[in-house]
């Protein structure tokens, strides 16, 4: 039996230091929007980590931030969107998150991505062409850790004998893990092998070519515990005006600066190559030819009146088979009222035409 898709909030700031709102601001609007997705009956919310630059550098610690939404909320659930394991120790990432979801009473779920910002690895002093294999090292060494069982490691990036993290997750054998695949065809089998969960953020990519990789995500999943299923959430820009033309003339400047800043970040590629990132070197060239008329065209971005955005929805999900999508509406250094009008538009005039449309497959979420 299939399940009604999923909608939930995405946040991943933009903001730049001594120009747009200060971070005390930004935590303030992001909250109270937790808080109402939370009364809306939303699915998740989620929170990104990255360091030192406007592309989502006001969040060194979504963990920080889940803590923050659980105290104000109840029912949704809190997701890292991603926590980056490869600049984190495995018994530090374990102890943390089994802390976070004892103070949601279980309602965390744990997206991790692999990171790829070069000078995020130059700053924490990590080697770039490490990424990969430091991931999985890490990420198979938390999973042991959840499982309350002495763990002993020997890897070249740590080690340790008979640890037994503290304190245990508050769901049985640990939160829900999710992770993100952007571009590396290899890295959507190697998530469906293992049996997680899937994020996608298709903003620059052409919609079949990201259906044809969640595809092969779904082909090749295999439960990591009984009763899982494969499961997809997809992350995009989303802005519902009172017509087109108001939602376009709102929207767009602030997509130029969500493509701005990011752009700005990916341009650290420019001069650098990795075996681990085959094909990022092109990122750059790619967000540059990118423009908000063209997200919108090609579905990077939703944007409309509420007709109109139900109809986006409605194709979207018919492209890329995903589960749900979390909407991010943060996007473009937003100031509190446009966000708080986009999403009460959303909650009122979108989401009862879109929330009982059947996934395709039945997920596992939550």
């Amino acid at each position: 039996m299939s399940r009604p898709l999923q909608h939930g909030l995405s946040f991943l700031p933009d903001l730049r230091a001594g120009h747009d709102a200060a971070a005390a601001d930004y935590f303030d609007l992001v909250l109270r929007l937790s808080v109402l997705a939370d009364e809306a009956g939303l699915s998740h919310v989620k929170m990104t980590e990255h360091y030192l630059d406007p592309y989502g550098g006001y969040c060194p610690s979504p963990l920080a931030f889940c803590a923050a939404v659980a105290a104000r909320t109840s029912r949704v659930r809190l997701m890292t969107g991603c926590l980056l394991p490869a600049f984190h120790h495995p018994v530090q990432l374990a102890a943390e998150t089994a802390m976070v979801d004892a103070l949601s009473h279980g309602r965390l779920d744990v997206g991790v991505a692999r990171a790829y910002l070069p000078y995020e690895f130059d700053a924490l002093g990590v080697d770039l062409d490490t990424s990969r294999d430091r991931f999985d090292a890490t990420v198979e060494a938390v999973t042991r850790l959840w499982s309350g069982r002495p763990c002993t490691e020997d890897t070249a990036f740590f080690t340790y004998e008979g640890a037994v993290s503290q304190p245990p997750p508050t769901q049985p054998g640990g939160p829900p893990l999710w992770v993100a695949a952007v571009m590396t065809p290899q890295s959507f089998v190697d998530a469906g092998q293992k049996g997680r969960g899937l994020l996608v953020t298709p903003s620059i990519s052409p919609m079949t070519r990201m259906s044809e990789l969640v595809a092969s995500y779904r082909n090749a999943f295999v439960p990591a515990r009984p009763g899982d299923r494969s499961r997809v959430l997809a992350s995009l820009p989303l802005h519902v005006g009172p017509s087109d033309e108001a939602a376009h003339r709102i929207a767009d400047p602030r997509l130029q600066h969500y493509l701005d800043v990011w752009g700005a970040a990916a341009r650290a590629w420019s001069t650098r190559s990795s075996r681990d990132y085959r094909g990022y070197t092109g990122m750059v060239r790619a967000i540059a030819a990118t423009t908000p008329a063209s997200m919108r065209s090609v579905g990077g971005a939703v944007v409309g009146s509420a007709a109109t955005v139900v109809e986006r929805i409605g194709e979207l999900q018919d492209v890329l088979d995903v589960d749900g999508f979390l909407w991010q509406v943060d996007f473009g250094a937003v100031d509190p009222g446009t966000a708080r009008d986009g999403v009460d538009r959303f909650l009122a005039d979108v989401l009862p035409h879109v929330q009982d449309a059947p996934s395709p497959r039945e997920g596992a979420a939550s």
